[in-house]
């Protein structure tokens, strides 16, 4: 369940689906990854085929990505099973 936004823009198209703040030409690619996010426990859960799905190293270890276009991703953390600290950015 995410539980905790840092971007939003992403907590307001998710909760109300307003699209101020998001790209609106990624809206249904973003859907579809916040709502995997929402039912998922574990971050391998989020390892699907498309989403380019990994974690991040170095001083961000702990963070875990999934691909949204380009260098965009949607990034996140997991404290328990809760999505935590959910982010769009371009972090290349």
């Amino acid at each position: 369940m995410i539980i905790h936004f840092k971007h939003r823009g992403l907590e307001l198209f998710y909760i109300k689906g307003s699209l101020r703040g998001i790209p609106a030409q990624f809206a249904s690619r973003i859907e579809r990854i916040l709502d995997r996010l929402d039912v998922s426990r574990i971050p391998n859960d989020m390892d699907l085929p498309g989403y380019k799905f990994h974690g991040l190293k170095g001083r961000r270890r702990g963070v875990y990505a999934a691909s949204v276009s380009g260098n965009w991703r949607i990034s996140f953390e997991f404290k328990g099973s809760d999505a935590v600290n959910v982010n769009m950015e371009d972090y290349h």
